[in-house]
């Protein structure tokens, strides 16, 4: 029976339910920076330079010094807020409509509807899809199904299938019993030889889960590793694709639907990796009893990131 893992509530640190909550609880700056420091340091502060913990003194624009050692540090200081010169309250508006909207919003939405530049809503929504990614998120375990799609614009007269040339997005979905989706992950990669194939499954999938594939001789190597590895040979079956492998066919029309609707298509090759993971992100999390608690869920990964830099992300992030 799967468990499912889930990470306990900070006391005293309540989540908005709706945007007129969301209004009232964050005014200001200053109620931003006060939630931020209770989801970075719920326990009381913690000098990063010697971790003492201890109330530190404040100065001003915002300084924290250490009682201890007199290291200076911030509340947003080593997060993805570090030395932003945007409004936090903008950072925060961003964040809930990321989360709480049915599809997402794109970096000209906002431009439109919350007056910032484009280049800065566009460079706020790649640090969140990035501080989406949990270091030690849990792989996926059961039955899981994978196979490849092609994520792209339109190009009449080329090459179809493993051969074209639009970007190849690896998809692993669990099924589960009697019907359903689990978790999904995804990964862009240059092309379906095993040597991108193999590497993904063993990153993504728990060792003893039954992997099923397609007969495709990229993942023939999987029988090397603790998997049941159960193949579909697709030419000599009388169901189509979408029939004997309906999970990632759904969570790819799904997606591709998404980038098209939310997106307008227009998502490179170089930054589709980030919008994987932001499509991951909201699907697996929409049975969630509140938006609000994605929203905070957000905010709580935001601020054990690292700062990322401009140059980090203006080419495509380094995953």
């Amino acid at each position: 029976m799967d468990k499912k893992i889930s990470r306990p509530l900070i006391a005293g640190l309540d989540y908005p339910r709706t945007y007129l909550e969301f209004v009232k609880q964050f005014p200001d700056d200053d109620a931003c920076l006060h939630y931020l420091k209770k989801l970075r340091w719920p326990e009381g502060f913690i000098c990063p330079a010697c971790n003492a913990c201890d109330e530190p003194w404040h100065q001003t624009r915002g300084r924290l010094v250490c009682r201890t050692c007199q290291h200076q540090t911030s509340i947003t200081s080593g997060t993805i807020f570090d030395k932003t010169r945007t409004p936090l309250i903008a950072w925060f508006e961003v964040a809930w409509l990321m989360t709480t909207t049915k599809n997402g919003f794109s970096a000209k939405s906002f431009e439109r509807t919350m007056g910032i530049r484009y280049q800065t809503a566009w460079a706020i929504l790649q640090r969140y899809r990035i501080a989406m990614v949990r270091s030690n998120r849990e792989r996926l375990s059961g039955i899981i199904e994978i196979d490849e799609t092609f994520v792209g614009g339109i190009r009449h007269g080329g090459k179809r299938g493993r051969g074209a040339s639009k970007s190849i997005v690896v998809i692993a979905v669990e099924l589960k019993n009697p019907k359903g989706f689990g978790k999904v992950r995804m990964r862009h990669i240059t092309d379906a030889a095993g040597d991108n194939l193999i590497p993904f499954v063993c990153d993504v999938v728990a060792f003893g889960s039954v992997v099923q594939t397609d007969g495709w001789c990229g993942y023939n190597a999987l029988s090397t590793f603790e998997f049941e590895h159960q193949k579909t040979i697709l030419s000599s079956s009388d169901d189509q694709a979408h029939v004997s492998m309906p999970g990632v066919h759904r969570i790819a029309s799904l997606l591709k639907r998404w980038i098209l609707g939310t997106h307008q298509g227009s998502v490179s090759a170089e930054h589709l990796q980030s919008y994987l993971e932001e499509f991951t992100f909201r699907f697996n999390r929409r049975t969630s009893v509140s938006r609000g608690l994605v929203f905070r869920r957000l905010l709580e990964q935001s601020v054990v990131m690292e700062p990322v830099t401009e140059a980090k992300i203006i080419h495509g992030y380094d995953w």
